[in-house]
């Protein structure tokens, strides 16, 4: 549990910051919504950056949603894991990385593939990540 404000940060001009707390803030609240079926998993490699997933990011993945075309996924394919968007349609199963770097993968009838669940929430460190836009404005 963590103090959670009352007054909302704005992205924009600075208002004078106010110390009143609203109460105690359960990120198991906000994230999880079925503890039973829901995991946290690190993200490793570059393929997703362009969807805001980083490598040592952490994945909040439920695998009671069921996926549909364009969620972001937990799967296992030939027994490697991966996350990826997962698309569906009138051609067929496939897997895309947000980075052009990375190659688009077709599910085929060979393929060994099982959905683990739907990423629900990243949470993003901006610290040390090299991938991170830079802050440098002066």
């Amino acid at each position: 549990m963590i103090p959670l404000f009352i007054n909302p940060v704005k992205a924009g001009f600075p208002s004078p910051a106010n110390d009143y707390i609203e109460s105690d803030l359960d990120f198991n609240a906000y994230l999880i919504k079925n503890k039973p079926a829901t995991f946290a998993v690190k993200a490793q490699g570059d393929s997703m950056i362009n969807a805001g997933i980083f490598p040592g990011d952490i994945l909040i993945t439920d695998r009671s949603i069921t996926a549909k075309s364009n969620d972001i996924i937990i799967a296992s394919l030939d027994k490697e894991f991966t996350v990826k968007r997962f698309i569906k349609n009138s051609t067929g199963l496939f897997l895309y990385p947000e980075n052009r770097d990375f190659p688009i993968i077709e599910i085929t009838n060979s393929s060994d593939f099982q959905i683990w669940g739907v990423v629900t929430y990243t949470i993003h460190s901006f610290l040390g990540h090299k991938n991170a836009p830079s802050t440098n404005r002066l």
